[in-house]
């Protein structure tokens, strides 16, 4: 794999991605989908490619905190909605890994999730408005579950980005704050767990990068517990309000870099 090795790093590098993996911990049990600007920290510091390979245990151990923290606010039958969808994003994902160069892939879903962010933000307004039903059960709602779980699937296994596309699809379903994170928490543990054979076949995850995870991982306890801290005190408009501006901001960020 193309990569550096924890040795080859300097102080500023490592201190960099660091930061990044205590924003991990914070975006999982805070504001999910902040994890975007992490994504873009090892994107700059690692080559790119090789940059999800090493970024992905370290969002493992962060689903694992949240699990910890929010497993009695799972919502299961939406879990249970999304999966198939989410398989065939990430079987997507990988045939479009094989090809695409990072420009490609970083252009793809930044503008993607700018896309879903602007729809999000209208569904909202129609349903605030009565205009539109939102839910899960109507047949409109298990197209929008499916729609959002191949880009999900597709998101997550080439940029690890699966997160603000689950937020926005979470939002719009109406789900509330722990709801939210406990749903969001046992979605991202089995997803980011099932695509560990597929990055280690692509080449992403070898013995170097582990060793490089074994460093970060310590950081992604620090910031779980700040988020969990301020996750209380952010109330149910501020906390949505939160989760688009961290997309947008995400997706701008990868249309950019």
């Amino acid at each position: 794999m193309n990569t550096m090795t924890l040795w080859h790093l300097d102080g500023w590098e490592f201190a960099a991605l660091a930061f990044a993996a205590l924003l991990v911990g914070f975006s999982k049990t805070a504001v999910s989908g902040a994890n975007t600007v992490s994504l873009a920290i090892f994107a700059a510091v690692l080559p790119a490619r090789a940059s999800t390979g090493v970024l992905l245990p370290i969002l493992i151990a962060g689903d694992v905190l949240a699990v910890l923290v929010y497993r009695r606010h799972a919502h299961w039958p939406t879990l249970w909605r999304l999966f198939p969808a989410v398989a065939a994003g990430v079987v997507v994902g990988t045939v479009f890994l094989m090809w695409a160069d990072d420009g490609v892939v970083r252009t793809s879903i930044g503008a993607i999730l700018l896309l879903m962010a602007g729809v999000t933000v209208w569904r909202r307004r129609r349903a605030a408005a009565g205009e539109e039903p939102d839910g899960l059960t109507t047949r409109a709602g298990r197209v929008k579950a499916r729609s959002y779980g191949v880009l999900g699937g597709f998101t997550t296994m080439v940029a690890n980005a699966g997160g603000p596309v689950m937020s926005l699809y979470l939002l719009s379903a109406g789900f509330r704050k722990l709801g939210f994170l406990g749903t969001s928490a046992f979605f991202f543990l089995i997803v980011n767990t099932s695509k560990l054979p597929f990055s280690a076949g692509l080449g992403l995850i070898d013995a170097d990068s582990l060793l490089l995870d074994a460093a970060l991982v310590l950081f992604v306890v620090p910031g779980a517990l700040l988020g969990r801290w301020a996750v209380d005190r952010i109330n149910q408009r501020l906390f949505e309000q939160l989760v688009i501006a961290a997309t947008v901001a995400g997706g701008v960020q990868l249309l950019v870099g």
